[in-house]
């Protein structure tokens, strides 16, 4: 028996019984719903049926059916007739070559989309969906953290990956948004394990700079981490010179400074909702693991890898213990962890700032680098530089319901 496809339309304000209505209707004539859709804009209801009939009587009639029905319900019914070729097309695309475009900043601008779509649209690739995954700003209460984060699926064959990102990049940089482009895979849709720089990233401070004004050689110590995280010193050199200038200070103020480490905005919420949903995560840092113990306790953390001081007679030797966690380091715990958590490298996420943190934000699955300079921006996969450390959360794909919920 012949048949035909038909794509409905429909658009109108929503109500409750509304698809089932619709889908009721098209049950009677025994149709084959091959795709549906929906979405919801201000209780303004955008809904697709791409649906399969018997040719003849029953086309005519549930046609005439689905616009009475329309009708009663109040909103409007659009037809396209779809060919078996075109249908076939379709169906033959469908799991290949897909991607996740994440816009993330502060509040979201039609210039911003604009840009980014266009990119989009001149590499000839479609926009399968688009998806909000930040709640709605109340435009008369004034938000203490604003964020605002949309998610396009996209799908098509990209010759020059690097060409395409390097375009997001300058339209970071030039409007103030971050545009995280990832392969929509198995491996993105189940993460499992976070790892995180500190010093900069899940804290908003340098410690050894802390620690180097309290030793009264805060300008020495400043240079040496700026030049270091630069990546215009080699790494262990400048941890070398730095510890140095450390030699005396009281193990006392160790404790006052981890007290009034300064958190950065949404680790908290990223850690906690992290955790909830059941993934590992770690601490890998080149500052001294006195402080990467104090946040794994006030946070839960699962793993700390990091630079152990030398202490005698309750005072700072100038010298470290066991080997130096530079940036080799890290990629190497990191891999060790996955390793022993059963997980695949690509199944990672790592998010640090510095230098020092390429060779692990390279080795993950996702490598996020977090307000970071810009040699490590351009050198990083993602990147984060417009909202606080919770903007991870957008890049896995949570929406706010998702993890408000949670707290």
């Amino acid at each position: 028996m012949a048949s035909e496809i038909f794509l409905l339309n429909i658009s109108g304000q929503d109500k409750p019984g509304l698809t089932s209505s619709l889908t009721g209707v098209l049950a009677e004539y025994d149709a084959k719903v091959l795709d549906i859709g929906q979405a919801n804009i201000h209780e303004t209801l955008s809904l697709g049926i791409l649906f399969k009939i018997e040719s003849g009587k029953k086309s005519a009639a549930v046609l005439k059916d689905l616009l009475f029905k329309a009708y009663e319900l109040g909103i409007k019914a659009k037809f396209t007739p779809i060919s078996l070729g075109d249908y076939e097309h379709w169906v033959s695309l469908q799991g290949k070559n897909r991607y996740i475009v994440t816009i993330l900043g502060e509040r979201l601008a039609a210039e911003q989309i604009s840009k980014v779509t266009k990119v989009i649209s001149e590499k000839n690739l479609n926009i399968d969906s688009i998806k909000r995954l930040t709640g709605r700003l109340s435009l008369v209460k004034e938000e203490e953290y604003p964020r605002a984060s949309i998610q396009l699926s996209i799908r098509g064959q990209i010759t020059d990956k690097a060409e395409f990102t390097e375009k997001f990049m300058q339209i970071s940089h030039d409007l103030d948004v971050d545009i995280a482009f990832q392969e929509d895979n198995i491996y993105r849709r189940n993460r499992r394990l976070v790892c995180f720089d500190m010093d900069s990233t899940l804290i908003q401070t340098e410690v050894i700079d802390e620690l180097a004004e309290l030793a009264g050689v805060g300008e020495e110590v400043k240079t040496i981490t700026e030049t270091a995280m630069q990546g215009e010193i080699d790494f262990n050199e400048s941890f070398i010179r730095r510890m140095k200038l450390l030699k005396g200070l009281s193990e006392d103020v160790l404790h006052d400074v981890a007290i009034n480490l300064p958190i950065t905005k949404g680790a908290k919420r990223l850690i906690d909702t992290l955790k909830s949903y059941g993934f590992k995560t770690a601490i890998l840092s080149g500052g001294f693991t006195y402080f990467g113990h104090y946040l794994q306790k006030e946070f839960g953390i699962d793993y700390v890898y990091a630079n152990q001081l030398e202490i005698k007679d309750g005072v700072l030797t100038g010298n470290y213990l066991g080997d130096i966690v530079n940036g080799e380091k890290k990629a190497e715990y990191l891999q060790e962890i996955a390793n022993k958590e059963g997980i695949h490298i690509n199944q990672t996420i790592a998010v640090g700032d510095g230098a020092n943190d390429l060779p692990m934000l390279n080795l993950a699955g996702l490598g996020i680098a977090f307000h970071a300079k810009p040699k490590v921006k351009n050198n990083a996969q993602s990147s984060i530089s417009s909202i606080g450390l919770d903007g991870v959360l957008y890049l896995l794909g949570y929406h706010d319901r998702h993890i408000d919920l949670l707290h």
